[in-house]
């Protein structure tokens, strides 16, 4: 709907304003709005907008009319607002300089468009070149902010659900579970080669927190200490 309506807007403004250029501006010199930028002068255009490729008026006629129809076409399927107004722009634009192509002189398919506005070191236009450029803009401008013709935004790839032992996953997750994991599969940790052995403990080892002596005294049943001779059976 936005789009016929927008587009049928724009036809009939751009119908009105050149039945008043032709009725007002005709045998006129230019009339100024803004000195030395703005001024209206009433000119036929056999070319596309702003004047471009004269002289290839049937052609840009058959154009204009598959523009038409693929714009159509492709409407049905629109769910974006932004898009709407994109296309209504541009048949508006497309079939106002149409009708001028069709029905005005020299003859249909060969009419030359009226073009009345001039803004100075620009190229005379009217208003239905004006929605296709605008239409044009607005397009880009969408295609930028990743805009679909349904509304939906056209983004790169999405993020996957983070996993355990995937980066971005939550701390205390996957990486609690790995970290025990590996622990158990390596076993208890390995002393360490430059830490003294503790005295007393066969092969060197530690003693037990709680059950070994102290580091330095020997055992009372260390079979390598020297014997006592005050004791039953010392040498």
């Amino acid at each position: 709907m936005i789009v016929v309506v927008t587009a049928v807007c724009l036809i009939v403004l751009d119908v009105v304003t050149k039945m008043l250029a032709v009725a007002k501006l005709s045998g006129r010199g230019p009339v100024e709005i803004i000195p030395g930028a703005l001024d209206l002068r009433l000119t036929r255009n056999s070319g596309a907008a702003f004047s471009l490729a004269g002289g290839a008026t049937v052609f840009l006629s058959l154009v204009a009319l598959a523009v038409v129809v693929v714009v159509g076409l492709t409407a049905r399927r629109l769910a974006s607002t932004g898009w709407a107004f994109v296309f209504g722009a541009m048949v508006g634009g497309a079939v106002g300089n149409l009708i001028d192509r069709i029905f005005r002189a020299p003859g249909p398919l060969r009419g030359h468009v009226v073009d009345f506005v001039h803004i100075h070191h620009w190229p005379i236009f009217n208003l239905a070149d004006s929605a296709i450029v605008c239409g044009g803009v607005l397009a880009v401008v969408l295609s930028l902010l990743g805009i679909g013709l349904d509304g939906s935004r056209l983004t790169g790839d999405q993020p996957s659900a983070a996993r355990p032992g995937t980066p971005g996953a939550p701390a205390g997750s996957g990486a609690a579970a790995v970290s025990a994991a590996s622990g158990a599969a390596a076993g208890p940790p390995a002393v360490s080669a430059g830490a003294p052995a503790v005295s007393g403990l066969p092969g060197g080892g530690a003693a037990p927190s709680g059950t070994g002596a102290a580091a330095g005294q020997p055992r009372p049943d260390d079979p390598r200490q020297p014997s006592d001779p005050s004791r039953p059976g010392g040498q």
